[in-house]
């Protein structure tokens, strides 16, 4: 009787350097949730590491798009960061030319402008996304497919 009285004594006291279950805790490494094909061709999964935080202000979304996958024409109410962290992306924002992404670059978009994104006819890519709280994305035109070819054999002679 005595030793479960002291065993019962040391698991009471050991709880008390457990970690706080209240603390909440993403993962980068998970995959997300594979996203509605709503605004975009292909396949894509979304992962919301922080999203709709009012004190910090801004979301951190990590996106992967398998290969020959695109987003749609949108913009933001704020700027918009892309770190692509594997894989290869189209970049192109309204009245300019369309560019490659490779893992590690890092560009803006600021609030307002009319852009798309997606990887690459044979790579799939992976990208976080800075961007800020509130307002929705405001999606303008589609990006067709014929439209995506033509921009992936324009860059493919580049």
């Amino acid at each position: 009787m005595k030793n479960i009285i002291f065993a019962l004594f040391i698991l009471v006291s050991l709880s008390g350097f457990a970690q706080d279950s209240e603390y909440k805790v993403s993962s980068y490494f998970t995959e997300g949730n594979k996203a509605p094909n709503t605004h975009y061709i292909g396949e894509a999964w979304l992962n919301a590491i922080i999203h709709d935080d009012a004190e910090l202000g801004y979301n951190i979304t990590k996106a992967t798009f398998k290969a020959n996958s695109t987003l749609d024409w949108h913009k933001h109410s704020t700027a918009q960061v892309l770190i692509i962290v594997d894989g290869e992306a189209y970049y192109q924002e309204k009245g300019k030319e369309p560019v490659i992404l490779k893992t590690g670059d890092v560009i803006k978009c600021e609030k307002d402008i009319e852009h798309w994104h997606s990887s690459t006819k044979v790579s799939d890519v992976t990208y976080l996304a800075l961007y800020g709280g509130g307002q929705p994305t405001t999606w303008t035109e589609v990006v067709t497919q014929k439209y995506y070819d033509e921009v992936a054999e324009k860059l493919k002679s580049n």
